[in-house]
Formats: C-alpha cells, sequence, structure tokens
C-alpha cells in the first residue's frame, strides 16, 4: 500500500461515515479487512509515521484550543483523528497548525477531536484477518519529547502562539 491509497481509504472511509469519528473507525476496519494481513500492516505503517510526526508541541497548542485544554490521551486522541481529517487537513496543520483555523470549517467539541477509535482500526483488522495480534511495525518508537518549541498552555500563549486558531476557537 502507497501513501495516495492510505489517504484514498481514509478519505472514503470518512466521507461515508458523515463526519462521526466512530462510524469512520468501523468503516475503516470493514475496508480493511477486505485486504490482504501485509496490505493491513502497511497501512499501519503509515498511521503511525504520521501519528508520530504530528508529536509536535504547536499541534499539542492546537489541540488544547479547540478542546478546550488536551493532556496526553487526549492529545494521542487528537492526533488519530487528524490524520482522519485527510491529507490536506492533516499536512495543512503540520506545516501550521494556525492553519487549522480555516481547513477545518467547524468544530463540534462533542463530535471532533477524538479519533482514538481511528488508531486501532488496522490492529482489529488484523486481528479479524489472521487470529493473532499484529506484528512490531518495524518503526521507530515516538520520541519522547514532542518537537519544537514547548509550549505553555496557558491561554495568553496559546493565543499569542496560534492568534488565528486562538480568535476563531479559544475561550472567552
Amino acid at each position: 500500500m502507497d501513501e495516495t491509497e492510505f489517504w484514498e481509504l481514509i478519505d472514503s472511509t470518512r466521507a461515508a461515515a458523515d463526519g462521526d469519528p466512530e462510524d469512520h473507525a468501523d468503516l475503516l476496519v470493514d475496508k480493511l479487512v477486505q485486504l490482504d494481513p501485509e496490505a493491513v500492516l502497511d497501512f499501519a505503517r503509515h498511521f503511525e509515521a504520521r501519528f508520530n510526526r504530528a508529536y509536535r508541541w504547536d499541534l499539542w497548542g492546537a489541540a488544547a484550543v479547540l478542546l478546550g485544554g488536551a493532556d496526553d490521551e487526549a492529545f494521542d486522541s487528537f492526533r488519530c483523528w487528524l490524520i482522519g481529517r485527510g491529507r490536506e487537513v492533516f499536512e495543512g496543520a503540520v506545516h501550521d497548525p494556525d492553519s487549522l483555523a480555516e481547513l477545518l470549517g467547524s468544530f463540534d467539541e462533542e463530535l471532533d477531536g477524538d479519533g482514538e477509535e481511528l488508531g486501532y482500526a488496522a490492529d482489529e483488522a488484523y486481528e479479524q484477518l489472521t487470529g493473532v495480534v499484529a506484528p512490531d511495525l518495524g518503526l521507530p518508537p515516538q520520541a519522547d519529547e514532542p518537537e519544537g518549541t514547548e509550549l505553555d498552555p496557558d491561554d495568553d500563549a496559546l493565543a499569542a502562539r496560534l492568534p488565528v486558531l486562538w480568535e476563531r476557537y479559544g475561550r472567552e
């Protein structure tokens, strides 16, 4: 599976889920079980590589703005959700987290920002196909600390670092 096929699977299942992250994960599992186990592992590698790439302080700040705060677990779920939003949103956010203000359009705290189940889709599909837990993907582990300059979660610091996102979604 190449990068284009990875994003096509993400996009087609997101569109069919009509924005619901849990439905998105279920539909993704349904698509993945139609593939061979090695293709599912390729998908998992693509997902994990992007998940690790999004381990950045500025994206953590964006998650904090959008979610009204973000601990480790919330940030992990946010990164899965961000991948689930597709290539354009993901790449735009990694390049410039403040651009999420335009890339997202709307953001519903009850529905958006939590894509935890997407992070398990490949594992679930692999197990359904083979009856065993997916092997190690052979990727380098996530860094101990996020990339970039640590971001103070204080409202003033978030507003200064992510002004457009703060203007649109920040706490009042």
